[in-house]
């Protein structure tokens, strides 16, 4: 019922039905600029749809357009989340419609393919869905949040009462004298011989490799969570799980202070930095607190506490002393528990501007222990990633990792008249002694049973003191 259509050699041909005619030929159909084709046929003369007075006309009335190279520019913006409906599936090269400044290149056609005329276009497209309107709300609406996080990130201050002017005043008199002494001091130490510090370093590093375990003694019948040297090396103080705390002689270890008054875990008790030195006896020398929220205040005649600080609602975990003794901070775990590590990160106060000075970011888990060098400027943090971390606070960085521990360090003390070693305590139930500068390991004091949960050394450097879970506390002397 049909033809067969084909030469005698070829295997193939076309199968036309019977009584179909061949179909039409379609017009060629042209993608992309026809600006070249009628460029040649208005050279040539040909007549036709776009001949001269077909293109004239069609200038005329606005429907063809041949710029020279000029920008168009356009009022609106296009927002990020908009820019999708700009991309073209075949081709990125031109795109320039986001812009305010649009270029046209030369010959192209308003209602041809041409990418600027495509862009164009397009942005009216959007216009004519969205409005105007909704592109000026949402440049408002990306202002006001690039200022919102401006104004984020800017340093704020709220006006204080009079007694903190005061307080910042005398804290600026009382430290920068100190400051000036310290660098006295640090000049005066660079003008003693190399041969001679090497000796001296040398012979204090021999001590530190003979310390040796010189007294052990059972401190209560639960965990023992701290312990502090009497600014005249002559007590330690001990507090425990139990809600006690405990005065002891040293180097002998004898009780000779019970402190009653708290009434669960201790997190902390430390001495005056002028008790047993200028203060009397009936003088406020210790502060301690618990994990009821509890602060008290002790002296060294009574076993009861003579005053109790209030406002804490939560377990406060640390207390200290400021060196002039004149103020005491706390810290616990409320909100105030980020600014002291738990993220992971430290900060460096100046109490005299109440400004943040320092960020100290590079530990991996929580900072239990932090503790300033006597040089002022070298700052060593314990935490959780079983690292100590040493800060140079010229240098606003960290200058050396120690992998000290196998386990989270709780701890960590300089030597406290030159910084001349660390010391670090870890839940890996030992205590290590680093060598300063060069941070190499001198020496591992092992005989806990159980974690170190505090530690400490005496201001006349004789002595080690390390306290721990197995509800011991150790001295360590050299030989």
């Amino acid at each position: 019922s049909g033809m067969y259509l084909g030469s005698g050699t070829q295997s193939c041909g076309t199968f036309i039905p019977k009584h179909s005619a061949p179909p039409a030929k379609r017009a060629p159909i042209f993608y992309g600029s026809l600006e070249e084709k009628e460029r040649e046929r208005l050279a040539k003369g040909e007549a036709g749809l776009l001949g001269k007075e077909g293109m004239k006309a069609a200038m005329e009335a606005g429907n063809i357009n041949i710029s020279t190279g000029e920008h168009v520019q356009t009022p609106f913006v296009i927002p990020p989340f908009q820019m999708s409906l700009w991309a073209s599936p075949q081709s990125t090269q031109g795109w320039a419609a986001p812009c305010l400044d649009l270029p046209i290149p030369e010959g192209s056609r308003a209602g041809g393919s041409g990418t600027a005329e495509r862009g164009i276009q397009g942005l009216r497209n959007i216009l004519s869905v969205v409005g105007t309107d909704a592109l000026k709300k949402t440049r408002k609406d990306d202002d006001r949040s690039k200022k919102s996080k401006e104004e984020y990130q800017q340093t704020w201050y709220h006006e204080g009462p009079r007694s903190l002017k005061t307080a910042r005043l005398w804290l600026a008199n009382y430290s920068l004298p100190r400051a000036a002494k310290r660098l006295e001091e640090a000049r005066l130490l660079k003008e003693i011989p190399e041969a001679t510090r090497t000796s001296q370093r040398q012979e204090l590093h021999k001590s530190l490799r003979s310390l040796n375990n010189f007294c052990s003694q059972i401190g209560d019948d639960r965990p023992l969570s701290y312990c502090h040297f009497s600014p005249n090396s002559k007590l330690l103080a001990t507090a425990c799980w139990s809600g006690l705390c405990k005065l002891w002689s040293v180097p002998d270890c004898n009780l000779v202070h019970t402190l009653r008054g708290h009434s669960t875990n201790v997190g902390a008790i430390v001495f005056h930095p002028k008790a047993t030195v200028s203060l009397e006896k009936k003088d406020v020398s210790l502060a301690s607190c618990a994990a009821d929220g509890s602060v008290k205040l002790w002296n060294l005649e009574s076993d009861e506490p003579v005053a109790d600080i209030e406002g804490h609602s939560m377990r406060v975990a640390r207390v200290m002393w400021h060196p002039s003794g004149r103020f005491l901070g706390t810290t616990w775990y409320g909100h105030l528990g980020i600014q002291r590590g738990l993220d992971a990160f430290g900060r460096v106060w100046d109490l005299r501007t109440g400004r943040c000075i320092m960020f100290l970011e590079g530990h991996l888990k929580e900072i239990y222990g932090i503790n300033f060098s006597p040089n002022g400027y070298h700052v060593a943090t314990g935490s959780g990633d079983n690292t100590c971390k040493v800060w140079d606070l010229r240098q606003r960085k960290c200058i050396y990792t120690i992998p000290a521990h196998q386990n989270l360090v709780t701890g960590v003390r300089f030597e406290p008249n030159h910084g001349n070693f660390l010391l670090t305590g870890a839940y890996d139930n030992t205590a290590k002694i680093w060598t300063h500068p060069g941070w190499s390991p001198l020496k591992t004091l092992a005989g806990h049973e159980g974690k170190v949960m505090g530690l400490d050394i005496s201001l006349d450097g004789q002595l080690i003191a390390t306290c721990s879970y197995d509800r011991t506390f150790k001295l360590w002397t050299a030989e």
